[in-house]
């Protein structure tokens, strides 16, 4: 049996799986925690990869690896390799005004759309670098290489053979704001209107190109020197590193997701997409023009709030999660008029960065914990169902997936708030199982990802719920 790995670097957390690299069967797998935070040193998430490779058996008797991580992470190396400073991450929104001011001095949101198929607010590595060289020129002076958490991740993995040998794929490149999915190539220009200079970048690999080799894995992690032993009296075939990829990408690899496929996923950030086969602009600035992992691309909605929500109002309840959604099936649909707007954290579509949540329409009779339950499921999702409709699409395929889709309340009210039947795949680490099937499709050379066995989607039916989406966007548009 030949063995891949596959990584996710998530924003709470390290997950890895070890998969059969013929039929996708699971092996065995590991995790470890991440710090909280929107700025990290990404040396914590190779203090988790390893913790989380030890978990799952460790990658002696692996062929191939590859990572899968959080989108748009800014991480700005020295001309020695070392981590000028902490990463901010995608949930950091304190670039919003550099957006708005990137956006301003191309020309406007069109401007940014045709040259890079996405308009870029905080979230965006661009304007993160545009913060920098504002508020830290010093670090910016610094800056020789920018790249993102899969990119280090990889590059850690292969040993940190200098800053040149950094790779990155399109589909994480496209989440950057300075390379073009259409064009396929970086916008240099974009990049140094941001920092003020031209660092090195990333080599953008295709979908099966490798990134290096495994280094031994000892006490210390990959190591530059020497060759990999499994520690079995001798030396093994060092594993070969994918491309890698963001982690929308690779969830839309593990869940196997196709032409007509939307996928809805509830994690840390709420994410909803599709595969295409063309390049998307979006001058609206809604609907980010990304590329795939596959050759296609991916356009894509974004919100910043979604499981979150569900775990702010199971604790403002003081319950579990479980309870919670037993709570929110317990309240009729609509919630009685109860209204949550989820914008815990600024939100990122709409784009308000500094927007707050709001509780609307409380009166006595839909003052109970299972009203208030029912009106966090329905927010979040209402906030979801908007990125659908801002697709465009009609749906032969709605997938409901990430930690979120787990919650019986959320699976059987999406229906009423999406107006389209959901399919839900059973639970998985898809980013992780999405990461291994790219390792495995770098093993096989063939055109396409290997043809691993999917699962039977439950599906969910239910009715819309009458005036309930009017009545969010009523009051969502008063809480700019």
């Amino acid at each position: 049996m030949t063995l891949v790995a596959g990584v996710d670097s998530s924003t709470q957390s390290c997950k890895v799986v070890i998969r059969d690299a013929a039929t996708g069967a699971l092996v065995r797998e590991g995790r470890a925690p991440h710090p909280p935070g929107t700025e990290v040193h990404p040396d914590h998430w190779w203090t988790a990869l390893r913790q989380a490779v030890e978990a799952a058996g460790g990658l002696d008797d692996v062929a191939a690896v590859s990572v899968g991580a959080q989108q748009h992470g800014m991480v700005c190396l020295d001309e020695n390799g070392a981590v000028v400073r902490e990463a901010l991450l995608w949930n950091d929104t304190r670039s919003a005004r550099a957006a708005t001011d990137l956006i301003a001095e191309l020309g406007g949101p069109g401007a940014w759309a045709e040259a890079v198929g996405s308009v870029p607010v905080a979230s965006f590595t661009v304007t993160k670098l545009r913060w920098l060289a504002e508020h830290e020129p010093s670090s910016a002076a610094r800056t020789a290489a920018v790249c993102l958490p899969h990119d280090w991740l990889t590059w850690r993995l292969a040993g940190s053979p200098g800053i040149t040998a950094l790779t990155t794929d399109r589909g994480d490149a496209s989440g950057t704001g300075y390379w073009s999915p259409s064009a396929g190539s970086y916008r240099t220009d974009l990049l140094k209107q941001a920092l003020g200079h031209t660092p090195l970048l990333p080599e953008v690999l295709t979908p099966t190109g490798q990134a290096g080799l495994l280094r031994p894995w000892g006490p210390g992690g990959a190591d530059p020197a020497g060759s990999s032993s499994a520690g079995r009296g001798g030396p093994v075939t060092r594993a070969r590193l994918a491309p890698g990829t963001g982690d929308n990408m690779a969830a839309a690899l593990g869940v196997g997701a196709l032409p007509g496929d939307v996928i809805v996923s509830i994690g840390t950030s709420g994410t909803v997409f599709a595969v295409a086969a063309e390049p998307s602009r979006d001058a609206s600035g809604t609907v980010a023009g990304f590329a795939d992992a596959t050759g296609r691309f991916l356009p894509l909605v974004a919100t910043l709030n979604a499981a979150r929500v569900l775990d702010a109002a199971a604790a403002m309840l003081g319950v579990t999660p479980a309870q919670l959604s037993d709570l929110a099936l317990q309240a009729p649909p609509g919630a009685d008029g109860l209204v949550l707007v989820p914008y815990l954290e600024g939100e990122r579509t709409p784009n308000r960065p500094d927007a707050t949540g709001s509780l609307h329409g409380l009166r006595l009779a839909n003052s109970t914990a299972p009203h208030l339950a029912r009106a966090a499921v329905e927010g979040m999702l209402c906030g979801l169902a908007d990125g659908l409709d801002a697709m465009g699409l009609t749906p032969e395929r709605l997938l409901l997936i990430g930690g979120g889709a787990r919650s019986e309340a959320v699976r059987r009210i999406a229906p009423t708030v999406f107006g389209h039947p959901v399919l839900v795949p059973d639970p998985g680490e898809y980013v992780a199982d999405g990461a291994a099937r790219q390792a495995a499709w770098l093993l096989s050379e063939t055109p396409d990802p290997p043809p691993w066995q999917a699962t039977t989607p439950e599906p969910y039916e239910a009715p819309a719920t009458p005036g309930l989406r009017p009545r969010y966007a009523e009051v969502a548009a008063k809480s700019a």
